[in-house]
């Protein structure tokens, strides 16, 4: 079991793609029975001149003499004899314990504490001298090629002094435990920070101006936004979220994406991970449950548009399945934050001054990002395409008068910018996420090996190709990731919304509760004629100045007349003429989109 455990212990150690012996060049460590060790050693000192300023410490202990075995137990670990490739000789436990009970004393004198990676019970329990006999079978001719081989290995990533971290936090970067990527950016420098933030400052301005604005003409006037085209209220509500969060980013910069720096541990600033920092935490939650909950409210949003144009779903009848819609737009990007949260993949972003998932962890971008945004796109576009040829087909199979054909493809054109105002930006921030993930090791390569002499850690060996990532590509992200939530303005814009606003800001009282009640009371049909009237014989209701709504029923082509052009004042219907009343109820039943579909409201 002991030596199981002492393998994987130092598995690190053996395993590299070359392996050579070197000569010993450490002045504690001269006139030993051996002169060759190997790199890294029994304490992950990748080469002699890290070893020997970790030993620094110990030259008092053994210029004065604490104890005969000090001095052997040191060299063991830091200038451990170079055997055979696969064969680590650790010294015995007796050596470490001799040592260790003799210079006790003159430590604690020095204020020195015995190091916990020189702890006895991790040797092997013997009393044998250091080197072992078997240690020593070499020929005079292997030491000698050995000794001259040149040193050249694949280290792998060795986390530099500066970015190392306490143990309790449960960092992780490139790899490696207890460590993480400088801040604010491994990649650029403070002045190409800077102007970056700016650009997704004054954008994240931009979509929060646009999205609240949608919100709050939305609540000046609740009853005209209905389904079909509701979603679009909450998905406005989802991007004030997120412009919010990256605003917030902009003006305190680095403070929550970053660990400040602490020179007296020679430590610089690094990027935060986890959920240790409460305010990167918040950002976090925030910044992911609303980036998701808004495309899925986009899909849903294409659910409607769908229901209301293949089965001829009418506004009260997609209604109903209001509590499904909030269930699944609130409850899976809620499922999806929690997870992470467990997983504990919280990173901060140095570029936006944000926290997000995905920007360092490759496994994580690819799974919690890529995957939810593209299953998102494509069950949307598909639910949209089908809605548009399905009204498309109604268009061209059923004659309409002249004014209802025009409303109809307005009404088409309006869904149709929508849609590509918003998969623009988001194609565009999924193309960046991709270029990221195929990328982002070749990155990190090229960093290592720009950075690893200044850091004084091995440089990558065998690196032929580098890349750099430019930073047009990450404000790209960025801005696009805002830019999404902009076009739910121009399903608002339009005079009736000028005209409400300008009533709200001068004053105007709107109707009391009691008349609102009156009227929707009015627009119910008589219960007489409900019983006695013939099934296939449609109810006609009155506009209330709201979209053209059509019923949980089929509407009747009457219902086609009562639209109005988006930016006129709604007209009194003419009375329905007898002809109209007379059509067969197949052609009711095929006009009863238009109840759905043109739920946007006539003076939009």
């Amino acid at each position: 079991a002991v030596i199981f455990f002492f393998f994987f212990s130092f598995l690190p150690i053996i395993l590299h793609d070359e392996f050579s012996c070197e000569p010993i060049g450490l002045r504690m460590c001269q006139d030993l029975p051996y002169n060759t060790t190997f790199m890294p050693n029994l304490l992950n000192h990748y080469d002699q001149q890290t070893a020997a300023l970790a030993m620094e410490p110990f030259h008092p202990m053994v210029n004065l003499q604490c104890s005969p075995d000090m001095r052997m137990f040191l060299c063991a670990l830091y200038a451990p004899v170079c055997t055979e490739y696969g064969r680590v000789s650790l010294p015995c436990r007796g050596l470490c314990r001799r040592s260790q009970s003799d210079c006790r004393g003159l430590m604690e004198m020095f204020g020195l504490a015995w190091p916990d990676e020189m702890d006895c019970s991790r040797f092997p329990e013997c009393e044998e001298a250091y080197p072992r006999q078997e240690d020593l079978l070499t020929t005079s001719d292997d030491a000698a090629d050995q000794a001259s081989m040149t040193v050249q290995r694949d280290y792998g990533f060795w986390c530099p002094r500066e970015l190392k971290v306490d143990p309790e936090l449960g960092y992780s970067f490139l790899g490696r435990r207890d460590c993480s990527a400088p801040c604010p950016s491994m990649f650029f420098s403070r002045q190409e920070l800077s102007a970056a933030r700016y650009a997704i400052g004054g954008v994240s301005i931009v979509c929060l101006s646009a999205t609240l604005f949608t919100f709050l003409t939305f609540l000046i006037d609740v009853t005209r936004f209905r389904y079909p085209e509701r979603p679009i209220i909450f998905y406005a509500v989802c991007y004030v979220m997120v412009s919010l969060v990256f605003f917030l980013g902009f003006l305190l910069e680095d403070r929550v994406a970053c660990n400040a720096a602490s020179p007296a541990h020679f430590r610089a600033a690094t990027i935060t991970q986890g959920s240790h920092n409460k305010i990167c935490t918040l950002f976090f939650m925030v910044l992911y449950f609303f980036t998701m909950a808004g495309n899925v409210w986009w899909v849903i949003l294409t659910v409607t548009w769908f229901l209301a144009a293949v089965p001829k779903w009418g506004s009260e009848a997609i209604e109903k399945k209001a509590l499904l819609f909030h269930a699944c737009a609130w409850g899976l990007p809620g499922a999806l934050t929690v997870t992470l949260l467990a997983l504990n993949k919280i990173e901060g972003d140095g570029v936006s001054g944000v926290c997000f998932v995905g920007l360092y962890d490759v496994d994580a971008l690819r799974w919690f990002v890529l995957a939810p945004l593209c299953l998102n796109v494509a069950v949307g576009v598909s639910l949209l395409l089908v809605g548009i040829v399905a009204l498309n087909r109604v268009r061209m199979e059923i004659p309409l008068e002249k004014e209802n054909q025009t409303k109809l493809v307005k009404f088409m054109i309006r869904i149709g910018v929508f849609s590509v105002l918003y998969l623009v930006p988001l194609l565009t921030v999924i193309g960046c996420h991709l270029y990221e993930h195929a990328y982002r090791r070749a990155w990190e390569t090229t960093w290592v090996r720009r950075r690893c002499r200044s850091y004084h850690i091995p440089c990558p060996y065998k690196v032929e190709d580098s890349h750099e990532p430019a930073l047009v590509l990450f404000l790209i992200k960025y801005l696009m990731m805002l830019v999404v939530g902009v076009p739910s303005v121009f399903w608002v814009g339009s005079k009736k919304t000028c005209f409400e606003w300008a009533s709200f800001l001068h004053g105007n009282k709107r109707k009391d509760g009691v008349n609102e009640s009156r009227q929707v009371l009015q627009e119910q049909p008589d219960l007489a004629q409900s019983l006695l009237r013939d099934p296939n014989t449609p109810i006609i209701r009155k506009s209330r100045g709201t979209s053209t709504q059509g019923t949980s029923t089929h509407a009747s082509s009457t219902q086609l007349a009562v639209l109005d052009d988006p930016d006129e004042p709604i007209r009194p219907h003419p009375s329905l003429p007898a002809s109209s009343r007379s059509k067969p109820s197949s052609l009711h039943s095929k006009v009863s989109y238009h109840g759905s579909l043109n739920r946007s409201r006539d003076n939009r």
